[in-house]
C-alpha cells in the first residue's frame, strides 16, 4: 500500500475546492488494482483567503476526516510559504504538488506514479505548453525569463515548468532541509538534483474562479528567482561601475589635454549636467542591485517563520 499526499495551496478558491476533490478522487480510484492500493492524503493550505475557502476545507475534512486535512494561515504569506507548509505536513510515501484550479490535469497522476515506481525516478515534473488565450506580451516575458535565468544561473530550470510534480519522500525531505526564508520552488526543486523527468501537457482552462497573478506579481516573482539563484546582477553592477569609471577617466584626460593645447575650459553646461545625471543614475542602479541582495540577507538573518498557522486539522 502506498500513501499519496497531495499538497494544494489555495487563495480565494472556494468554488474550485469541491471540484478539485471530486476530480482527483476519481483519478486516484483508477490507480488502485488488485496488487496495488493507493491511499490519498489531501493537504489543503489556506493562504489567508478572504472568501469561504476555509469553510470549504472544513466541510471536506468533516466528511473525510482520515484523508482530508487543512492548514490555515493567519494572513496571506504567499504561494511559496503555502507550498512549504503543505510539504511539511505530508506523511505520504509519494507527494504531489497541485494547483486547485485543475489547470494541472490530475489524469497525469497515474503515469507520474508509474514512472517513479517502475522507472526509478525521484521526481516527475510537468511542462505546460503555451497557454490558450495568453497574451503575446505575457508569453514573451515568460520565455525571456527562462532564457535569462538559465544563462546566468548554475541551476537549469526547465522552461514553462509548473509546480505540479510528483516526488518521493526522500526528495521532499531534502527540499525541506533547505532552511532559507526566501524560497523559489522551481529553482529549489532543480537545485536538489535527483533523477528527474518531465511530462508535457496541453494548457487547461481554470475549473472555476479567476487567476490571482498579474504581470506585476509575475515580474516580481521572476526577480526573486534571479536573485535567489544567481549573482549575475552583482557582476553586472561591477561591470557597469568599471565601464563608467573608465569612460570618466578618458573624459578627464581629454579635458586636461584640451586645456593644455587649446586653452580654456570645455564649454557646455547642459552636457555637463547630463553627464552628472548619467553617472548618478548608474550609481543608484548599482546600489539598487546591491540593496536587493542586502534585503535578502536581512530577511534571512531575522529568522522569522515562513508562515504562521492559525488553524489546522
Amino acid at each position: 500500500m502506498k500513501t499519496l499526499s497531495l499538497v494544494v495551496p489555495c487563495y480565494n478558491e472556494e468554488e474550485s475546492i469541491p471540484l478539485f476533490y471530486r476530480t482527483v478522487s476519481k483519478v486516484i480510484d483508477t490507480m488502485n488494482t488488485p496488487t496495488q492500493t493507493v491511499t490519498p492524503e489531501y493537504i489543503f493550505v489556506d493562504d489567508g483567503s478572504s472568501d469561504q475557502t476555509l469553510a470549504e476545507m472544513k466541510t471536506l475534512h468533516q466528511a473525510h476526516p482520515e484523508t482530508v486535512h487543512f492548514r490555515s494561515f493567519s494572513r496571506n504569506f504567499g504561494k511559496e510559504s503555502a507550498l512549504a507548509a503543505g510539504l511539511q505536513a505530508t506523511t505520504g510515501d509519494l507527494i504531489a504538488v497541485m494547483d486547485v484550479d485543475l489547470q494541472d490535469p490530475p489524469e497525469l497522476l497515474p503515469q507520474m506514479f508509474q514512472l517513479i515506481e517502475n522507472d526509478g525516478y525521484d521526481c516527475v515534473g510537468t511542462i505546460q505548453k503555451e497557454r490558450k488565450g495568453q497574451s503575446k506580451l505575457r508569453a514573451f516575458l515568460s520565455s525571456s525569463f527562462y532564457r535569462v535565468i538559465n544563462r546566468i544561473s548554475d541551476v537549469r530550470i526547465e522552461p514553462n515548468a509548473r509546480d505540479y510534480r510528483l516526488m518521493t519522500r526522500q526528495f521532499v525531505d531534502t527540499v525541506l532541509d533547505l532552511p532559507e526564508f526566501n524560497r523559489f520552488s522551481k529553482g529549489i526543486f532543480s537545485w536538489v538534483g535527483f533523477k528527474t523527468t518531465y511530462l508535457t501537457y496541453e494548457s487547461q482552462p481554470r475549473a472555476a474562479g479567476t487567476t490571482h497573478w498579474n504581470l506585476r506579481q509575475l515580474f516580481s516573482y521572476s526577480i526573486e528567482g534571479i536573485i535567489d539563484f544567481s549573482n549575475a546582477p552583482l557582476r553586472l553592477a561591477t561591470w557597469v561601475g568599471s565601464i563608467s569609471f573608465f569612460l570618466s577617466l578618458i573624459g578627464l584626460i581629454f579635458v586636461v589635454v584640451r586645456a593644455l593645447t587649446v586653452g580654456g575650459a570645455v564649454a557646455g553646461w547642459p552636457s555637463l549636467v547630463v553627464i552628472v545625471l548619467l553617472i548618478g543614475g548608474i550609481q543608484l542602479f548599482c546600489l539598487g542591485i546591491l540593496g536587493q541582495y542586502i534585503n535578502k540577507i536581512y530577511l534571512e538573518t531575522k529568522h522569522r517563520p515562513k508562515y504562521i498557522v492559525r488553524e489546522e486539522k
